[in-house]
C-alpha cells in the first residue's frame, strides 16, 4: 500500500528515501507496444533476431524506462492535502545504462526541497531507476509535479 505524505509534510522528508519499489520485468512485448505507440521501429528494439546476434538482446526505449517512472512512485506513495496538481518536467534526466528485454527494474525515490512558485508548491522526487544485477542504474531523473491547495478558479490574484 503506498505511503500518504500530506503536502505539509514533504519539507520534513527533504534527503530522505522514500522507497524501493517491487522489481519489474521488461517484456519485448512491452517494447514493440511502445514501439508501436511512439513510431520508434528502430532494430535495436523490435528486431529480436538481429539485436540478439548483434547486442545480445533488444534494448528498451530509454523513454520506456522513463514513462515507468510514474507507475512505480503510484506504489511507493502519494502525495495528499492539495485540490489541483500536474507534472512541472524532469530535471537532470540521464541515461545510465540499457535496460534490454527480460531485464527486472526498480524505482528508488528521494525525497528534494521543495519550492513555492505562483502560489503553488513544487515537489521533486529523485528518481534512480536500478536494473536488477547491474552496478549502474538505468536511469536518474529529478521528478517534478506543482500542488495547489485551491483549485486555479479558487485563487485570487492581485
Amino acid at each position: 500500500m503506498a505511503r500518504k505524505i500530506s503536502l505539509e509534510e514533504v519539507p520534513s522528508l527533504v534527503g530522505q528515501e522514500l522507497g524501493v519499489t517491487e522489481w519489474q520485468t521488461i517484456k519485448q512485448d512491452d517494447i514493440n507496444t511502445f514501439a508501436d505507440l511512439t513510431g520508434d521501429n528502430t532494430w535495436i528494439h523490435v528486431d529480436v533476431e538481429r539485436a540478439n546476434r548483434e547486442l545480445g538482446g533488444t534494448v528498451c526505449h530509454g523513454f520506456l524506462t522513463l514513462s515507468n517512472v510514474p507507475g512505480h512512485w503510484l506504489t511507493l506513495a502519494e502525495i495528499t492535502g492539495w485540490e489541483y496538481g500536474y507534472m512541472y518536467g524532469l530535471d537532470k534526466t540521464r541515461w545510465l545504462h540499457p535496460v534490454t528485454s527480460g531485464d527486472r527494474i526498480r524505482l528508488r525515490a528521494t525525497m528534494a526541497e521543495p519550492e513555492q512558485r505562483n502560489g503553488g508548491t513544487i515537489v521533486t522526487i529523485k528518481c534512480v531507476m536500478e536494473i536488477e544485477g547491474k552496478d549502474k542504474p538505468a536511469l536518474a531523473t529529478d521528478w517534478r509535479e506543482i500542488f495547489y491547495t485551491e483549485s486555479p478558479d479558487k485563487q485570487t490574484t492581485s
